[in-house]
């Protein structure tokens, strides 16, 4: 990395450039495109949660005022459209693939889960084509239905694929499970607990919405995680055309979080009709389909085990649990709950043996996907909650046991029992600045307090580490343009997270460009060349890493172009702070005025590659949280959280804290109310705001944010990621302060979501 830059602009906090004109409104999200001609989509969903299709009669519907088309399962299986992909090959205990049935985009013998799409309707007006879908015959013979995981594994469950016996599509297992028996047998102590990782609804700021347009060629706007991806998911798999034939443009995109990544029935069903019709389609999702429609996060049952020697040393852990995949594989199917899980879970600590056992399960519920950390919130939760219940039966120290604990400095770097290799992190340094911070010592006085007036007080700790996304490919592009603006291209996706500011940071300490001249460019996949998109934490980690490089080749060409403007060999010319100087004298030109020669505005300076991005990276941190609970009511209050991280080198600190603030407000929201229920028979109770609580900025205290940074000798920047590390930290500090206000009246556990009805009805039952 070139810092030879006057001023270098990594490690500030430099204002995003797109809050300016998101704030006043001027933001183009898929709902704000409109193409000439367009025609509205409508998709009929089934209204049970298991049956057999006996028939779908369009015929009324198709002669209703503005009805162009109806379409049905048949009609996109006859036009030779792929299934809905699952991306993971992951294989059973016994060796054999991973069962992955077809998932058509609209239904074809049976339904599975309330939502699922039947029909599409197009018309010339939304109204029409509501219209349409209501004239739409639907004959279904319901079935019995089975919506939790447990009943999923069942004797005589309903079958919900009749190929796929007992509804179970993996049954997965990693670790040395003789070793883990082995040591949970010497253990002098073990502490256990069942656990359940409550369903959440994503619900994004901005419902999914589309439109499709086809000219010779399939065009589509829409939010997603990364054009490239999304094009060559719907060419490869689903349309059975070269990637060529697809464009993916995104604009704005109103968050994410793991949900808009995926190919949806709907997209296929508005390429479709743009194809046979000849004319643009465009399709908006409603909020209360969204709630049965987007996939769903989190969901799983486990049985957490921790074995301890006598002086508290941790020999050996063990997850076995149980996973709901909804009625069909997302995208990344079973991988949130069984790798991701195993990856993460030695956490900052010394545990010599790990071992897993998921089996995961069919049911009628709508399909689980990733959602912000995707399995590593689960994990650190599994065992800061089993370290927490061990120093209780122990008579230990919370913080104590886990300082004991915990890899130190110097162990760096560190290979996993998870076969993970830590290349940097301090977490015994951490902790304690954390602890201080937290005023940890001062507790007593606080719950004291509190005591006074009637409350119940406790404090949680966590830690956490995370594994952030592996190697995979990425690009970097830059381009300058005649009007001195210089074009910064990337395959990674903004949606939500402020990437202009940080990636121009970057491009600017490399070639000493002026940083309001920058302007990135994302979301059109004709102008990637690849693109990992944005997910696991790898925005930052793959795009600075792509950036340093493509700048190297810009480098490069300028010595050459500048060797030949100042009349020297190419070997005397030294480049510093976007300036080209031959050795030793005073003549020199820029970088921007190299890019105003002719040879420049014919592109000579421009460069764009793939590289093989780095390995992950390990960010890690210690969140606590103090609660006060309400004995009378059982209403939760957080009253102090703080978080300190290490994060590697931060580029725009601002836009860091930011994402951990909403990665705490997202756990909690789960920890504390967030709960998709369903009746029994796959009718989802919690479809709306009305019946799903998601916090409000009362309920969310202020966040102390503080860094302890480790920067990661893994990639050039030195930078570990952190979008999802709020979530990873925030669930298990947050329970782990409720139990503890709780543990005086003998409550050892509770679940997540820890509603008011739910900690009143402990604080009763124990009473």
């Amino acid at each position: 990395m070139d810092n030879s830059a006057e001023t270098i602009a990594t490690g500030q906090s430099i204002p995003r450039p797109e809050d300016d004109y998101l704030l006043r409104g001027r933001g183009r999200y898929t709902d704000d495109v409109s193409l000439p001609g367009q025609a509205h989509a409508y998709i009929l969903r089934s209204p049970l949660g298991h049956g057999v299709i006996r028939a779908i009669d369009v015929t009324a519907a198709a002669r209703m005022p503005g009805v162009l088309a109806v379409y049905t399962g048949a009609d996109l299986v006859a036009a030779g459209y792929g299934t809905l992909p699952c991306n993971v090959a992951l294989k059973n205990r016994d060796g054999s693939a991973l069962k992955v049935p077809d998932y058509h985009a609209l239904a074809v013998d049976r339904v599975r889960y309330v939502g699922q799409p039947v029909a599409a309707v197009i018309a010339e007006t939304l109204a029409q084509a509501k219209d349409g879908a209501e004239a739409v015959e639907l004959d279904l013979d319901e079935l019995d239905a089975v919506d939790t995981v447990e009943a999923a594994g069942r004797e005589r469950a309903p079958q919900i694929w009749p190929e796929i016996p007992g509804n179970l599509c993996l049954d997965f297992e990693n670790g040395d499970r003789e070793a883990v028996n082995a040591a949970f047998a010497a253990a002098a102590h073990v502490s256990r607990l069942n656990i359940f990782n409550n369903r959440v609804v994503i619900a994004a700021m901005e419902p999914r919405a589309a439109v499709a347009a086809h000219d010779g060629r399939y065009t589509l706007y829409v939010g997603c995680q990364g054009p490239f991806a999304t094009k060559n998911m719907m060419a490869n798999r689903v349309l059975n055309v070269a990637p060529e034939q697809v464009r993916v443009l995104t604009g704005n995109v109103g968050g994410s979080f793991g949900m808009k990544s995926p190919v949806y029935p709907e997209y296929v069903c508005i390429l479709h009709g743009a194809k046979e019709l000849g004319r643009p389609i465009k399709w908006c999702d409603e909020r209360s389909d969204s709630f049965l429609s987007d996939q769903h996060g989190r969901d799983s049952v486990v049985e957490a085990a921790l074995a301890l020697d006598a002086d508290g040393n941790f020999l050996a852990a063990r997850v076995d649990g149980l996973a709901n995949m909804g009625a069909a594989l997302s995208a990344v199917g079973p991988q949130v709950q069984v790798n991701n899980i195993f990856k993460n879970m030695p956490s900052v600590y010394t545990i010599p043996q790990i071992a897993i056992t998921t089996k995961c399960y069919f049911t009628n519920t709508t399909p689980v996907g990733a959602y912000r950390g995707a399995g590593r919130p689960e994990v650190n939760y599994y065992m800061e909650r089993l370290i927490d219940l061990a120093a209780r039966q122990m008579g230990r120290d919370a913080v104590e046991l886990r300082q004991q604990n915990l890899i130190p400095a110097a162990a760096m770097p560190h290979t996993s029992a998870s076969g993970q290799l830590y290349d940097s992190g301090d977490f015994p340094g951490l902790l304690n600045k954390c602890l201080a911070a937290a005023d940890w010592d001062g507790f007593a006085a606080r719950q004291a307090a509190s005591k006074a007036r009637g409350l119940l007080r406790g404090r949680g700790l966590s830690c956490y580490l995370e594994a952030t996304a592996p190697a995979g490919k990425e690009m970097g592009g830059i381009g300058f343009e005649e009007d001195g603006t210089i074009i910064l291209t990337t395959g990674t996706l903004d949606y939500g997270q402020g990437h202009a500011a940080p990636f121009a940071q970057v491009l600017a300490d490399q070639l000493g460009l002026p940083f309001d001249k920058i302007r990135l460019v994302q979301g059109d996949s004709d102008q990637l060349i690849v693109g990992g998109g944005t997910g696991g934490s790898r925005s930052m980690i793959a795009t600075g890493a792509a950036v340093v490089a493509v700048s190297a080749e810009v480098k490069e060409k300028a010595r050459h172009l500048a060797a030949d403007k100042l009349e020297a060999a190419v070997e005397d010319i030294e480049f510093a702070a976007g300036t080209l100087r031959v050795a030793g004298t005073d003549r020199q030109i820029s970088l921007l005025e190299l890019a105003q020669t002719p040879e420049g505005r014919a592109g000579g300076l421009n460069a764009a590659l793939a590289i093989d991005t780095p390995p992950s990276t390990y960010p890690n941190g210690a969140h606590v949280c103090e609660v006060e609970i309400d004995p009378e009511t059982g209403v939760t209050t957080i009253q102090r959280y703080l978080a300190v991280d290490d994060f590697g080198v931060m580029v725009n600190p601002n836009i860091v804290a930011g994402q951990v603030h909403g990665g705490v407000a997202q756990g909690i929201g789960q920890a504390l109310m967030e709960h998709a229920v369903y009746d029994g028979q796959g009718q989802l109770l919690s479809g709306s705001f009305m019946d799903y609580a998601m916090p409000r900025a009362d309920q969310i205290p202020f966040i102390d944010f503080d860094e302890h940074p480790s920067p990661a000798t893994s990639n050039p920047l030195g930078v570990k990621g952190c979008g999802e590390a709020g979530c990873s930290g925030s669930l298990p500090a947050v329970m782990n302060a409720i139990v503890d206000a709780l543990a005086p009246l003998g409550i050892s556990h509770i679940d997540m979501p820890a509603t008011p009805e739910k900690v009143w009805r402990a604080i009763n039952t124990n009473a």
